[in-house]
Order: structure tokens, then sequence, then C-alpha cells
């Protein structure tokens, strides 16, 4: 598991870290931004996230599934379902919509035929800075009936995200902080 995480450390920096003056979607400024859809979309970085955060869902145990907000979420979710199919430990996969489609089902959550009401989840979430849009996707995944078993992501950029997801009643785990990234793509 080091080495995958190695492996993909460096594709994160090669492909999906940037320095300079950004504002992120929380609206705080930053002098570095992270675009993780860079590397989920790269063959090699979507089968290493795929196969980190599997790894990750069997020692938790009991998910039935896995999901996320769009945009960012939407290959992470593709290729964990992959993956856990590959090595048969199949996990079915939703999307959350920003806004429902305003026609037809006008859902929030697409791919919910793969899942019976109550079943435990998994969110997954490309970076966090301060939760607020896993606490938008929790509210959405709830309504629908499903119970959210944990919440991962690729990087807890360590601004207050993990405390706020905690203050809701969750741990968050993730592959990486922005520390780890760094110092494990050096190594």
């Amino acid at each position: 598991m080091i080495d995958l995480k190695r492996r993909l450390a460096r594709l994160l920096i090669e492909k999906s870290y940037l320095e300079g003056d950004f504002t992120l979607t929380s609206g705080k400024k930053s002098d570095y931004y992270f675009d993780c859809k860079h590397t989920a979309l790269h063959p090699e970085g979507a089968w290493l996230i795929g196969k980190l955060f599997l790894d990750m869902i069997r020692a938790k145990g009991g998910v039935k599934g896995v999901g996320g907000m769009t945009l960012g979420a939407d290959p992470l979710v593709s290729s964990v379902t992959v993956v856990s199919h590959l090595e048969g430990y199949p996990l079915p996969g939703f999307i959350i919509r920003k806004q429902s489609k305003g026609h037809g089902t006008n859902q929030y959550l697409e791919g919910l035929k793969n899942f019976e009401p109550g079943q435990s989840v998994c969110l997954l979430e490309d970076v966090i800075t301060t939760g607020g849009t896993l606490l938008t996707a929790v509210e959405r995944v709830r309504d629908q009936g499903l119970s959210i078993a944990c919440i991962m992501g690729v990087l807890d950029r360590e601004q207050g995200g993990r405390e706020n997801l905690e203050k809701a009643g969750f741990d968050l785990q993730t592959i990486f902080t922005r520390k780890e990234l760094l110092e494990t793509a050096k190594s």
C-alpha cells in the first residue's frame, strides 16, 4: 500500500497540484490549488485512487456502495466501482447532483436503483477544505433513505473540514493530508 500511495502522490503532484493565488469553492484564498480530476481521469491515477479507496472501504466493513457530489467525485466513484468489480468485491455507485434535474424524476441522486433503502454507503470527495460540500451531500443521501457509513477523500487541505465533519458526527478518512502528500511525493 505504501508503494501505491507513493505512486499516487507523484502523479497528484505532477498533474493536480498548482501553486499561485487561488480562490477556493469555500471562498477562502489559497496559495495552492489541487485539482484531483486531472489525476483521477488518468489511467494509472484512476486505478490507484480506486484501489486505495477500496482497501480503505474494505477495512471499514459493511459498506454497500459509494457516491459523491458531481463533478469532483464522478471519476472517484467510477474508479472504485470498476476496481471493486475486478477484485470480486462489487460496490455500486451513485452521483449527487448539485441541483435537481428539474424534469423527469427530479432527483438529486443518480444510480439509486442499485441500492436498497437503509443500505450503508461511503461518500467520496476529492479535496476537503471546510467540508461544506460533503455536509450538503450527507443531507441529500439521507433524504433518499441511505445510511452513511463513512466519508473518504483524496486530500484533506487541513483547513477545518475534518473538524466540521466531526462536529456533524463523521470521521473523515483521507488518502493524504497536504503535508503527507508533499512528504510522500518527495520520498
